[in-house]
């Protein structure tokens, strides 16, 4: 046996433990990097303001403390704004419930001529087997939704820590990088910084935007449905269908119909389809529009980075794909060269789109 082969054996050994290693690792950490990496894009939302504040004088840490504290008292006055609204539609509809149903059992027994009855119709709800059935598991897991609840509120403490860590510490952090890179690549390091806050930046800004394009629009729409509590319904429609990635339509178009239900069960209809067209025309419309002139990438390239960032990382991946893409596309573009268009190509780029001419019925075009 040669003398080079026990050694060899027992590096590779060591080489497919350490890859076995490494992979559990990653697979441990995955959610942590998600974390850091949503605490990252956060952190240089955040960077303009903080800058702009610490530029006049203002301690980098009280800084970033008092932008986050405004974006906290804001959110949570929202929240406790709408949670209050609903909580009180929530009791008028329950309240109301009985009528309605009655309403409901009558139209259908004058339009099939059957004798169904309120009273019967509830007591075989409460005897069915399904209804028992789904009590028992829905008490079965209270417990999962409580460990639901707690990991959610442990992950927004990390994303929080992080990303005011980030902002607060951002000249050390990239000085610490720099200091163990040559020259050359610092200046490259610095310069996707600097693009990376601009482009998350521009990014918020068409997401605020069109958050106001929609508020005002639906605003209009709950205001002539004389639907309660328009203005902060509007604003709930503008915020969540923007800055949650995917469901966030389903949830803002949901509430709406919940609040105008006790009105006109008619009137939940109404609002249900204006939330759909106005969605196909965001969606093919506006945010192309928008997303390209403020994030400057092809619409095309702004749909197939959120379709790819949700296929990697779900909803943070759909929330972040669009910055990150351009922030790439940015960077990549001060390294390539670009050349002028020969005599053929810059023809054929005058000709399609010059308007072609149109033929009579039974013409041919003459040789040229």
């Amino acid at each position: 046996m040669p003398r080079w082969l026990p050694r060899a054996v027992i590096l590779v050994l060591a080489l497919i433990a350490c890859f076995q290693l490494g992979s559990w690792a990653f697979h441990q950490l995955t959610g942590l990097l998600i974390n850091v990496l949503i605490a990252f894009f956060l952190a240089l939302a955040v960077e303009p303001a903080v800058s702009r504040m610490a530029a006049r004088g203002v301690r980098r840490g009280l800084a970033t403390f008092l932008v986050f504290l405004g974006v906290f008292v804001a959110g949570a006055g929202f929240v406790v704004l709408l949670g209050s609204m609903l909580a009180g539609q929530i009791v008028d509809m329950v309240e109301g419930f009985p009528r309605y149903l009655d309403s409901v059992i009558a139209a259908i027994n004058s339009t099939f001529h059957t004798k169904l009855s309120r009273l019967e119709i509830q007591d075989s709800l409460l005897h069915s087997d399904w209804l028992q059935k789904y009590v028992q598991n829905s008490a079965t897991g209270v417990l999962d939704v409580s460990a639901t609840v707690l990991g959610g509120l442990f992950r927004l403490l990390t994303v929080g820590l992080f990303s005011f860590y980030f902002a607060a510490d951002g000249p050390r952090l990239r000085r610490a990088l720099c200091s163990v890179l040559p020259p050359a690549k610092q200046s490259e390091v610095l310069r996707a910084w600097e693009i990376a806050v601009a482009k998350t930046g521009g990014y918020l800004y068409s997401r605020g935007l069109m958050a106001l394009v929609s508020g005002l629009a639906h605003y209009v729409v709950f205001a002539v449905l004389d639907v309660p509590y328009a203005p902060a319904l509007a604003v709930w429609v503008g915020l969540v269908s923007q800055f949650i990635p995917t469901i966030g339509t389903y949830l803002a178009g949901a509430l709406p119909m919940l609040i105008a239900f006790p009105a006109s069960p008619w009137y939940a209809l109404y609002v249900l389809g204006f939330v759909v067209i106005y969605q196909q025309f965001e969606n093919y419309v506006l945010q192309p529009k928008l997303t390209s002139r403020t994030v400057d990438i092809h619409p095309a390239v702004a749909f197939g980075s959120v379709i790819a960032g949700t296929a990697l990382l779900g909803a943070v991946g759909a929330l972040i794909a669009i910055p990150a893409v351009a922030t790439l596309q940015a960077f990549l573009g001060a390294y390539v060269k670009r050349y002028e268009l020969t005599e053929r190509a810059a023809g054929e780029e005058a000709t399609s789109s010059r308007p072609r001419p149109r033929l009579r019925r039974g013409t041919l075009p003459g040789p040229r």
